[in-house]
């Protein structure tokens, strides 16, 4: 097996989406009459309310130390285009055709740049649109915009954070990564074949206690 997050990164990627769940719930409780019966689920519409902007904190900074974790390995590579362009490939599990790649594709990475900008903007419209603790913080036309950006920046997150959970089911094996924290060898050289050889460059971080060695072609999912 290879080791491909380790315990502390599990733990903020759970963390942030079960408060992402949360409030996706609670927004959508206030986001249309029809759907206020949603509040319930938290105790009522008051305590909805007021439990609403404090797991956006939690989220926040759950999701700050997903940031600070993973920026540098999600910035963008010459091979991200290539991945791109052959789409069609990818969604055919034709990855024999595709450029070898780091720890994550273009797709995850649209994920995580996606979620930080989406995160940053709902974090700070929050703050604008929080009466309880910032009535005055600015006049009333803006935090109108303020408003709308907040429901159409969490409108972004529900799809993509659609899109991450489908293709983590879809891609057969990406499950364990986040439970157990390892993938198997033959995972890993199909989907990250260039990130599994810099790891055979550090056996000392690749490879679980006990577990064979990583990468061999034959290697089942």
């Amino acid at each position: 097996m290879v080791v491909r997050y380790r315990g502390i990164t599990r733990f903020n990627h759970w963390i942030t989406a079960a408060c992402m769940i949360a409030l996706l719930l609670t927004g959508a409780a206030f986001f249309h009459p029809s759907l206020f019966w949603l509040s319930k689920l938290f105790g009522g519409g008051q305590m909805t309310r007021w439990i609403h902007p404090w797991i956006g904190v939690l989220l926040f900074f759950s999701f700050l130390g997903l940031f600070l974790q993973m920026w540098h390995l999600n910035l963008p590579r010459r091979e991200d285009l290539q991945w791109s362009m052959q789409i069609g490939d990818v969604l055919q599990g034709k990855e024999e055709n595709l450029p070898e790649l780091g720890k994550y594709n273009a797709g995850q990475k649209g994920v995580f740049w996606g979620m930080s900008g989406l995160i940053l903007l709902l974090i700070v419209t929050g703050i604008m649109i929080w009466e309880q603790y910032f009535p005055f913080l600015i006049p009333i036309p803006l935090r109108r915009i303020a408003v709308v950006a907040h429901a159409a920046a969490a409108l972004g997150c529900f799809f993509i954070f659609v899109a991450h959970v489908y293709a983590a089911i879809w891609t057969r094996g990406t499950i364990p990564a986040m439970t157990r924290g390892t993938v198997t060898g033959g995972w890993a050289f199909r989907h990250h074949r260039k990130w599994l050889r810099e790891l055979a460059k550090r056996p000392h971080e690749a490879a679980a206690p006990a577990a064979p060695p990583p990468a061999t072609k034959s290697s089942p999912d």
